[in-house]
């Protein structure tokens, strides 16, 4: 069975830090691609940042350019997301994703849908 875990939540002040984790185990996982997600209340899940195995490619949400950076490791187990300048409008439920397919269109990695497993998701809230 696959489980994926996140963790590194937690409360900061406008402009500070935190480093999201997220653990895969599971004998038979194995993924294209991690991403995460986050939840804000009363709002639709959206995208955040991904990066494709292959090639160790990533992509950003505009909203979160330059201030977060997803990194992973090299057996594809573990991704983190780094988060600097962080905003009270980053508040929200952040949940890591990973992808089994391999989808030739990157921008299908930014589709909650595409992916298969989820962690349970972890609480970021920044205060003003």
């Amino acid at each position: 069975q696959v489980q994926l875990v996140d963790s590194g939540g937690g409360t900061v002040q406008a402009g500070g830090s935190l480093r999201l984790s997220c653990a895969a185990s599971g004998r038979t996982f194995s993924s294209n691609a991690m991403g995460w997600f986050r939840q804000a209340a009363g709002k639709e899940r959206e995208f955040v940042a991904r990066i494709i195995w292959s090639g160790g490619r990533t992509y950003y949400a505009d909203s979160v350019k330059g201030r977060f950076t997803i990194s992973g490791d090299n057996a594809g187990n573990t991704v983190y997301l780094r988060m600097d300048s962080l905003k009270p409008e980053d508040t929200a439920v952040y949940y890591c994703a990973a992808a089994r397919n391999y989808y030739r269109r990157s921008s299908y990695y930014q589709v909650p849908g595409n992916y298969d497993y989820w962690g349970q998701g972890t609480q970021v809230t920044v205060s003003s």
